[in-house]
């Protein structure tokens, strides 16, 4: 076991936690930049699209899940790196059909126009629709992965993206918008959209390590709570948060008369809401021999963020 107050990954101990998080997010970015180069093809327009939106920065949270699950399941995280660029690139695609007028509308993100704003709201469907497609064939095309092992991390991908996840999740927000809701209600709506990429990610990572069932149950036992917690923290900011450190819109709930945790509830009950499923997210790491400090604070700092 790796000592409580380092920080490991890929063969040496760094020292401190934001340089670790620094080199899981520039493998990433770097990968990513690679899988999707530019090109003067006739389709230019809609790779343009594709990269303008995947690599304008963004937390790279899912992605850092799945190479941190699959570290302290004892795997190799040069292996898991595909799988994370997969799931950033869905999410992406997500981000941007979420912010198209027949969706949630927005006009920022990342502290840039949305895709749509920016080439046209044709190619921002295509673009997203490219993410998604390319995230099947990247995970596909994984060359350090045993083929049951691609398999898995494909069917659990799918399955978050669908109607049994991301998928589901839209819809039934989109329903309820304008409509008084439930906590049981509005808790299986962020199950869906947001916590379902999020335990996607680690159940990803535990597949690529070959993790036993054990570790994979607590992996996704901590991801359905800070998926739920990283929602709530995103309900509070779009009522307390401010556009240009957010790098999106604030109020879209409101305008858009939709029912969240910090509505419902109250911000200063949703943030005990929030502490209380970080503080049991953290009991559950000590499953796993190898966690150490830079996942506790990794989980700190989904529930304290400001933007």
């Amino acid at each position: 076991m790796y000592p409580a107050n380092k920080y490991y990954v890929k063969g040496f101990v760094m020292s401190s936690y934001s340089e670790r998080l620094n080199e899981y997010i520039s493998m990433v970015n770097n990968e990513l930049d690679r899988l999707l180069p530019e090109q003067r093809i006739p389709q230019q327009v809609v790779i343009d699209a594709m990269r303008y939106s995947l690599l304008s920065g963004g937390k790279r949270i899912r992605a850092v899940l799945v190479l941190e699950f699959c570290r302290m399941c004892g795997g190799d995280v040069a292996a898991a790196l595909p799988i994370a660029c997969a799931v950033e690139m869905l999410h992406c695609y997500s981000l941007i059909h979420d912010d198209l007028p027949c969706m949630d509308d927005d006009d920022l993100r990342r502290g840039r126009p949305s895709c749509h704003i920016a080439f046209g709201e044709a190619n921002a469907l295509l673009a997203g629709d490219g993410l998604l497609t390319l995230a099947f064939e990247t995970i596909l095309s994984s060359r350090n992965l045993a083929p049951e092992q691609i398999v898995k991390a494909a069917g659990v991908l799918s399955k978050a993206a669908g109607y049994q996840g991301m998928v589901g999740g839209q819809t039934v927000d989109l329903q309820n918008e304008g409509k008084p809701i439930s906590g049981e209600t509005l808790e299986y709506i962020h199950a869906l959209k947001t916590g379902a990429l999020i335990r996607a990610a680690v159940q990803m990572g535990c597949i690529t390590a070959k993790a036993d069932e054990g570790l994979c149950s607590g992996a996704d036992e901590y991801a359905e709570k800070i998926g739920l917690s990283f929602q709530i923290i995103d309900d509070i900011l779009d009522i307390v948060g401010f556009a240009q450190e957010m790098g999106k819109p604030v109020g879209s709930d409101r305008n858009n008369d939709k029912t969240t945790f910090a509505t419902l509830y109250g911000v200063d009950k949703a943030r005990q809401i929030v502490k209380t499923l970080n503080d049991e997210a953290k009991a559950l790491l000590k499953r796993f021999p190898k966690a150490n400090e830079f996942i506790y604070e990794f989980t700190d700092s989904l529930t304290s963020r400001t933007c």
